[in-house]
């Protein structure tokens, strides 16, 4: 399971991204696609097309970590903003509940989905 501090700034790309990015090109979607800078601290959130591969870029202060994962069934349940954005803010509890398989728009949805 994933834990990040309630601090923590999490961004998620909505579109999806090319998964045979990796450190260099995934730093490159974070400023290009996300418009932030990945030195920041924040941890960045991207999916493949069919939603079936996630990867995280974290900026550690002393190297960056790329962490990944591959479903072997389902898909993960990815939010869509109601505006045309590029990129979510979301809450870490949020990014949590997305990892482990729920799928918070036919949930209850709380203040604290989206930052």
């Amino acid at each position: 399971m994933l834990a990040f501090p309630a601090a923590i700034r999490i961004f998620v790309a909505v579109g999806p991204v090319d998964m045979r990015k990796q450190y260099d090109g995934l730093w490159a979607a974070a400023q290009e696609q996300l418009g932030e800078d990945p030195k920041s601290g924040a941890v960045f959130c991207f999916t493949n097309k069919e939603r079936t591969r996630l990867k995280l870029l974290y900026w550690d202060g002393t190297g960056v970590w790329v962490l990944a994962k591959r479903l072997e069934q389902g898909r993960f349940s990815w939010p869509t903003p109601s505006e045309k954005k590029t990129k979510l803010s979301l809450a870490p509890e949020a990014l949590a509940l997305l990892v482990g398989g729920i799928e918070l728009k036919h949930g209850s949805l709380k203040p604290w989905y989206e930052r």
